[in-house]
Parts: C-alpha cells; sequence; structure tokens
C-alpha cells in the first residue's frame, strides 16, 4: 500500500481534513502577519521566504507517490496549458475594470494598493519602466503561482479532498486562499496608519475566491497542478501589466 505521506509525518497525523487544516494555521498565519509588516516596512523580502516554504511543503511532507497524486505530474491535456493562460489573463483585466469602474484610480481600487508595492518611480522613463516590467513580470509568474498553487491546489486541496471530495476542497482551498488575501489588500497602510475598505475588501475577497474555483478547473482539466501554476501566472501577468500600463 503507498502512502502520501512520509513515514515521519505518518506518526502524526493522517492525509486527511486535519492536516489540511494543520497546513493552513502553519502557513497562512505567518504569511498574514508577514504581508501585514511588509506593507508597513516596504520591504517585501519575507514574502519570497513564504513562498518558498509554500513551494516545499509538498516535498516536505508527501511521499513521491502523495506529489502525484497532488497534481505534480505532466498534463495529460496540454491544449489545457493555453485554455488557463488565457483564462487567468482575461480574469485579471475583467478585475482592473471592475475597480476602475467602482473606484477609479484611488487607493480602494485592488489594482492601485498593491501598485504601490511596485515602487515605479512617477518620472521613470519608457526604457526604465520597461526593464522594472519586465523584473516584477518574471518574479510575479514564478514565485507566488509555483508557491501559492503547490499550496493551495495541491497539499491543502489534496488533503481535504480525501475527507470532503474534489469539489467540497476546492471551496476550502479558495476560502484559505481569498481570506488570505486580505493582508494584501483590504486592511491598507496609506499615510502611516492603517485603515480597512469594508466593500472592497469584500468584492476583492470575492474576486480571489472565484479566480481560485478558476485555478482549481484548469487543474482539472489538465490533470495536472502546472495547469493551475500556468493560470495563476497568467493573471499575475495581467495585473502586473494593467498596474505598468493601464492605471
Amino acid at each position: 500500500m503507498e502512502y502520501e505521506l512520509r513515514p515521519f509525518w505518518r506518526n502524526l497525523f493522517s492525509f486527511n481534513w486535519k492536516f489540511g487544516l494543520f497546513l493552513i494555521f502553519l502557513v497562512c498565519v505567518p504569511r498574514f502577519i508577514l504581508v501585514l509588516n511588509a506593507n508597513t516596512s516596504g520591504n517585501y523580502g519575507s514574502i519570497g521566504m513564504i513562498m518558498f516554504v509554500s513551494a516545499v511543503a509538498p516535498f516536505i511532507f508527501l511521499t513521491k507517490f502523495g506529489r502525484k497524486e497532488i497534481g505534480l505530474k505532466k498534463p495529460e491535456k496540454y491544449y489545457w496549458l493555453l485554455i488557463a493562460f488565457v483564462l487567468g489573463l482575461v480574469f485579471s483585466l475583467l478585475l482592473y475594470y471592475l475597480g476602475q469602474g467602482l473606484y477609479g484610480n484611488s487607493y480602494e481600487n485592488w489594482y492601485t494598493y498593491i501598485g504601490k508595492s511596485y515602487k515605479i518611480p512617477p518620472d521613470i522613463n519608457l526604457q526604465d519602466k520597461r526593464i522594472l516590467f519586465v523584473i516584477m513580470a518574471v518574479t510575479g509568474m514564478t514565485f507566488s503561482p509555483v508557491g501559492e498553487e503547490l499550496f493551495f491546489r495541491g497539499i491543502v486541496h489534496s488533503s481535504f479532498a480525501r475527507s470532503i471530495g474534489e469539489s467540497k476542497a476546492s471551496l476550502v482551498d479558495s476560502a484559505a486562499f481569498a481570506l488570505t488575501h486580505i493582508s494584501h489588500f483590504g486592511l491598507v497602510f496609506i499615510n502611516n496608519q492603517w485603515s480597512f475598505f469594508p466593500m472592497p475588501a469584500f468584492i476583492w475577497v470575492i474576486a480571489m475566491f472565484l479566480v481560485s474555483l478558476l485555478f482549481f478547473v484548469c487543474k482539472k482539466y489538465s490533470r495536472s497542478i502546472a495547469g493551475a501554476i500556468v493560470c495563476h501566472a497568467a493573471f499575475n501577468l495581467g495585473m502586473i501589466y494593467c498596474i505598468f500600463y493601464l492605471l
């Protein structure tokens, strides 16, 4: 019989919803705090660290069989990777137009607030802006898509799925993903003080929940976590493009 968890962890956990809940508290709570601290200090190095921890979690806890079970394998339907890329890009653009329509370029617009962390100089020339965009795009399309998808749509989703099924598990991992992102927007640090935007935060959380479900769909139909990673990478690319060139 093959097991998802490595022998050491099998002495402590079963691969079920309790293990998934343990992972959420282990990673998401510290991440929430670190992101809030980064918003005040302007130093986002700790975010890279938490993404690294998220990415290596399947390798720390799972056997080779377990990693395959969570989707760490070649896609069975490669054309779904292209579909995933288009879907992620479209969703990011729709979220941009929603924010612009409701809040313009104010800090109640999620992209405007997130964009301030990019520290784009207002007088930057076109060539330097293009270089900065490429750097941010490459970073945004690698670290968080890989780390978050291996964690949320990978090990967390599969542990819950073992107990409550795939569909309900996708609701759980999407809710965890969405609520974690309140630290990115919702609770905002502006002019050296904290504020909370109830309605923009609600819309943002719903958007993050829906895009998480989209990531799950791309994983499901590509039969690989790669589908979720590609969709997530495309979403981040679209968001970064909007911040650099449309705001």
